[in-house]
């Protein structure tokens, strides 16, 4: 979408898409780059090449759904937040619909506060203004796969059980009484971090840390990400007490952190 109209539509050419450096030939990150701006796209693919990036470039989402294979030898998806007939935000359940798990990072040119926040919400692990520019966009990028291929803890592939709580690393699930709570990675990845210091409050930096990758930084103001991290764990909590409506294990210490359970000391 053009830089500054996110509501508006753009004609898309019918000719094929730039070949681009096949996935897999680059020994840097593999990109999925989906944007609907012919111009833009091309630029911008164009820059991440130079700067080292493999990119495999889509005018819309049917394009990339008609193209899931290409996601196995990929690293990380970019999206256009204003794509045509299905937008960027509306993209991403389907992606994870189809078994597609990679980290999705939103580039916009309407970064609304409001839209931010539903990106992070639907499971986003990123939301970047366009006109930051393509250094910007690729140092988010290196460090998004980064975090994403960080070597897994010592025991990460053991069930892990607090209570009526059990979490399985290997597939990012949750459970409370083997129920699935259905919560998305980034929220696993709260909850997974909360109960494995159960007792023991954690930082509203750490636990964001966490959600997204160490050093992010979004919101407003200095301690903005605080806000970010009340509605994950508020979201965390709905879902908890839909399948347990006295759930009341996360308990929050004002302008400091979340605990699991009950406080140690």
């Amino acid at each position: 979408m053009t830089l500054g109209s996110e509501d508006s539509t753009v004609a898309l050419s019918n000719s094929p898409l730039r070949s681009l450096p096949p996935l897999g030939t680059h020994p840097e990150i593999r990109v999925l780059f989906v944007e609907d701006d012919d111009d833009y796209r091309e630029v911008m693919a164009d820059e991440l090449a130079v700067m080292g990036f493999s990119v495999r470039a889509f005018p819309d989402g049917q394009a990339l759904l008609s193209s899931l294979e290409a996601a196995a030898d990929a690293d990380v998806i970019v999206l256009d937040w204003g794509l045509p007939k299905t937008s960027g935000i509306d993209l991403l359940p389907q992606l994870r619909r189809h078994g597609v798990n990679l980290p999705v990072v939103f580039l916009t040119g309407c970064a609304l506060t409001d839209n931010e926040n539903l990106a992070f919400d639907r499971g986003a692990i990123d939301f970047i203004d366009k006109v930051r520019g393509a250094e910007v966009l690729a140092r988010r990028l290196r460090r998004v796969v980064e975090g994403n291929n960080k070597p897994a803890e010592p025991q990460a592939d053991k069930t892990i059980v607090c209570g009526h709580l059990t979490l399985k690393p290997t597939i990012s699930r949750a459970y409370w009484d083997g129920v699935d709570i259905g919560l998305t990675l980034g929220e696993y990845n709260i909850v997974h971090l909360l109960a494995s210091n159960a007792g023991r409050y954690v930082t509203y930096r750490a636990i964001y840390d966490r959600l997204h990758y160490e050093g992010f930084i979004a919101g407003s103001g200095e301690h903005g990400y605080r806000a970010n991290v009340r509605s994950a764990i508020k979201r965390i909590r709905n879902k908890f007490r839909d399948c347990d409506p006295a759930f009341g294990e996360i308990i929050n210490y004002t302008a400091f952190g979340y605990c699991w359970g009950k406080p140690a000391g």
